[in-house]
């Protein structure tokens, strides 16, 4: 799984002009599946996303998670995170999850997510042409690699 997660004011998640998401202050993670994912690269990546202290506390330092600011989160399937660009210039997907694989990931992920962090998360809608407008605050992005847990 690699997830790509950016702290934001507000971010939204529109589909057929319709609004599907909106938050304020928290977090979009973006993330995507290959077939070699499994439990333990989720509940991994779930704990760390939702303990990650990228927050400000009273003196402005980043030390305080997600579940500690109050914030909220919203999730969108990505599998273009998975791109391969080695060859040429069209970006190739080979490693990404097929949707029979990662869809059920991806529902996981949410609830697992939701576990942690004691409530609900909005979402995009998987395989959807969706429009995420974001106001990256910091701005504050990281990149997680399961396959690579240092």
């Amino acid at each position: 799984m690699k997830a790509v997660i950016q702290r934001v004011t507000s971010c939204s998640v529109t589909i057929d002009n319709k609004v599907v998401a909106n938050i304020q202050k928290g977090l979009l993670v973006l993330v995507g599946f290959e077939d070699a994912d499994n439990n333990e690269d989720l509940n991994w990546l779930t704990s760390k996303i939702a303990n990650l202290r990228i927050f400000g506390d009273e003196n402005d330092v980043m030390n305080l998670s997600l579940k500690e600011v109050g914030g909220d989160m919203i999730i969108v399937s990505q599998f273009t995170l998975h791109a391969n660009t080695k060859k040429g210039n069209r970006p190739s997907y080979i490693k990404a999850a097929k949707p029979e694989t990662a869809i059920p990931l991806y529902e996981s992920f949410i609830t697992q997510m939701e576990n942690e962090l004691g409530k609900k998360v909005q979402t995009g809608k998987f395989g959807a042409d969706m429009k995420v407008a974001l106001l990256n605050d910091g701005p504050v992005t990281i990149i997680i690699d399961t396959k690579n847990k240092e």
